[in-house]
C-alpha cells in the first residue's frame, strides 16, 4: 500500500480520536459544572487554552527582600460576618427611637437571626463599593436646648436621628477604626479609646498642674477652649487625608468620605418640619462614628512645647500652660492653635472660651490678659471641667456643694419609695443607681484631696439614706479606695496610657504605688 494512503488513514484515525477525546473532555467539564466544581472546570479550561496568570516580573535580590520586610502589606479591608451583624442587632435597645426610615430597634433585636445574613451582604457590598446607601444617609435633626432660656440659634444642640440599621453598621466600622488608629493617637486624647475616661483626663491635667506648682516661682494658666458646632465643621476630603496618614486603608477612607457627603437632613421642631437639605460637611451629632472621626480629625492638633499641655476629650480641648516667669511659649501655642483651627475649618468661639489662672505665689503681679483673634479672653474663678468643677485655689468646695445638693434632692424619691413598703433590696438598688452614682461621680479625681469637713458632709447624705432604707451602705471612703485601686491596676497594665509611667510596681508585683 502506498505511503500516501497509509498517511491519510493514520491522519483520519488521529483526527477521529482527537474528536472523541474532545467530546469526552467536554462531557467531563459539563459533569464538573453540574457537580458544582468550578475549580476543576477552571483548571481544565486553563489547560485547554494554555492560559497562565500573568505575574509581574521582579528581580530577586537582597535589597528587595529587605524592602518587603520593612514594608508589610496593608491591613486587610474590613469584612463583616453574619455573626457580627447578629450580635450587634441583639444588643439593640427596644425603646430607642427609630430613624427616618421607621425601622425600630425592637424589630432588629427580635428578628436578628433572620436579618443577619442579608444585612451582612448589604454592609459588605457597601464597603466593597466604598459607598453608603442613600437610604442610610438620611437624618432628622432634633434641636435640644442647651439651657432653660433660649436667646438664639446657638443655644440649641443639633442631635441627629439616623437609621438604627446604619448605627449598627457604624458600630462595626467603629471597632475596626479603633483597632487600627489606637496606637497612633495622641496620648493626651482621652475620648473613645479603650481604658480611657474623663476622670483620666482630669487627673492627668491635675498631675501636670500640681507637679509644676511644686517648683518655686511658678503658676499655671488654663485655657478652656470652646468650638462653635465642632462636629459640623469637619471637611470630609481633609479628614480622608488625615485618616490615610493614620494607616486607615484607602477603601475605608473612601467609605467614610461617602458617609459624610451628600447627606439628606431636615429639622423637626415639635410638629413642624423643615424642608430637606443636602449637606457635605461635618459629622452629624447623634451618629455613632462622629465623635471618633472628630478625634481623628484633630489628632494632629498637639503642643510642640513641653511646658504646654493640650488635653483633649473629643471636642473638649484644654490648654495648660506651665509657666515660670516667661509666658511666651504658652502664648505662642495659643497662636498656633488658632492658626490650626483656621486651616482646618474649626471655629474658635471666643465668647465662650475662658481662662483660669492658678497662682499661689505670695507677691502675685498683675498678669496680662490673653487675646485670641483680637478678642480678650475672660478669666474665671472656677470651671466645670469634663463634669468636675475645678477652682483656681484647687479646692473642691464648689464641686462638693453641688454634689451634695443634687444627692439630697434625690433622697426625696427614696423616701417616697420607702412609704410604699418596698423591700430593702429594691431600695438599696435605687440608692446605688440614683444617689450613690451622683456622690461617686469623678470620685477618683477629688475625694483624695477633699477636706475632712467636706467628707463628713458627704457621708451625712449616706447615713440619711441608711436610715431611710434601714440597712448599712458602703462608705464613700470604701468606694473611693476600691475604685482607685481598680483604676490604678488597669493603668499599670496598659503601657500606652499616658499615666502608665506615673506608677512603679512594688517588688511583690501585686500592688502599685504612685
Amino acid at each position: 500500500m502506498p505511503s500516501r494512503v497509509l498517511y491519510n488513514q493514520a491522519r483520519n484515525t488521529l483526527n477521529k480520536e482527537i474528536r472523541v477525546a474532545k467530546r469526552s473532555y467536554a462531557k467531563k467539564l459539563e459533569n464538573q459544572f453540574s457537580c458544582n466544581d468550578p475549580a476543576s472546570v477552571w483548571k481544565g479550561l486553563k489547560d485547554i487554552t494554555n492560559y497562565k496568570t500573568p505575574s509581574p516580573s521582579t528581580e530577586a535580590n537582597q535589597q528587595l527582600a529587605e524592602d518587603l520586610n520593612d514594608n508589610p502589606p496593608p491591613p486587610p479591608a474590613l469584612r463583616i460576618s453574619e455573626d457580627d451583624v447578629r450580635q450587634i442587632f441583639l444588643k439593640q435597645k427596644r425603646r430607642k427611637a427609630p430613624g427616618p426610615d421607621g425601622v425600630k430597634p425592637a424589630c432588629l433585636k427580635t428578628c436578628a437571626d433572620q436579618l443577619a445574613f442579608i444585612f451582612s451582604q448589604i454592609f459588605n457590598r457597601s464597603l466593597e463599593l466604598c459607598e453608603v446607601p442613600a437610604c442610610f444617609e438620611q437624618s432628622t435633626i432634633i434641636p435640644i436646648p442647651k439651657k432653660p432660656k433660649i436667646t438664639g440659634l446657638n443655644d440649641y444642640r443639633p442631635v441627629a436621628l439616623t437609621s438604627v440599621v446604619m448605627k449598627s453598621f457604624e458600630r462595626l466600622v467603629l471597632a475596626y477604626l479603633r483597632n487600627i488608629t489606637g496606637p497612633l493617637l495622641d496620648l493626651l486624647q482621652f475620648a473613645y479609646r479603650a481604658n480611657r475616661s474623663v476622670d483620666d483626663a482630669v487627673n492627668m491635667g491635675l498631675h501636670f498642674i500640681l507637679q509644676h506648682l511644686d517648683k518655686s516661682g511658678t503658676y499655671v494658666r488654663l485655657l478652656f477652649v470652646d468650638f462653635s458646632s465642632a462636629f459640623n465643621t469637619i471637611i470630609p476630603t481633609l479628614l480622608q487625608t488625615k485618616l490615610t496618614q493614620l494607616s486607615v486603608p484607602r477603601s475605608i477612607c473612601q467609605w467614610i468620605t461617602s458617609f459624610l457627603t451628600d447627606r439628606h437632613q431636615l429639622v423637626k421642631l415639635g410638629k413642624f418640619m423643615s424642608n430637606t437639605r443636602t449637606t457635605s460637611t461635618g459629622a452629624p451629632q447623634g451618629c455613632v462614628l462622629s465623635p471618633l472621626l472628630f478625634s481623628l480629625y484633630t489628632n494632629d492638633c498637639t503642643s510642640t512645647d513641653p511646658s504646654v499641655k493640650l488635653l483633649k476629650f473629643a471636642d473638649d480641648t484644654t490648654v495648660i500652660g506651665l509657666i515660670q516667669d516667661d509666658e511666651s511659649a504658652y502664648r505662642q501655642e495659643i497662636e498656633q492653635l488658632a492658626a490650626w483651627c483656621s486651616l482646618n475649618n474649626l471655629k474658635l468661639n471666643t465668647l465662650k472660651t475662658v481662662e483660669m489662672i492658678v497662682d499661689f505665689r505670695r507677691n502675685t503681679p498683675a498678669l496680662p490678659p490673653l487675646t485670641i483673634m483680637n478678642s480678650t479672653v475672660p478669666t474665671v474663678e472656677s470651671f466645670r471641667f469634663l463634669g468636675t468643677t475645678i477652682s483656681q485655689d484647687l479646692k473642691w468646695d464648689t464641686h462638693i456643694d453641688a454634689t451634695i445638693k443634687k444627692a439630697q434632692q434625690r433622697l426625696y424619691f427614696l423616701q417616697q419609695l420607702r412609704k410604699f413598703n418596698l423591700p430593702q433590696e429594691l431600695l438599696t438598688q435605687f440608692y446605688s443607681a440614683v444617689i450613690e452614682s451622683v456622690l461617686c461621680t469623678s470620685i477618683t479625681v477629688w475625694f483624695g484631696s477633699a477636706t475632712k469637713s467636706d467628707i463628713r458632709r458627704l457621708q451625712r447624705t449616706v447615713r440619711t439614706a441608711e436610715r431611710i432604707i434601714g440597712a448599712p451602705l458602703p462608705t464613700l471612703q470604701e468606694l473611693y479606695t476600691s475604685r482607685v485601686r481598680k483604676r490604678a491596676l488597669k493603668i499599670t497594665l496598659d503601657p500606652s496610657h499616658s499615666g502608665h509611667l506615673l506608677f512603679d510596681l512594688l517588688p511583690s508585683g501585686r500592688q502599685s504605688s504612685n
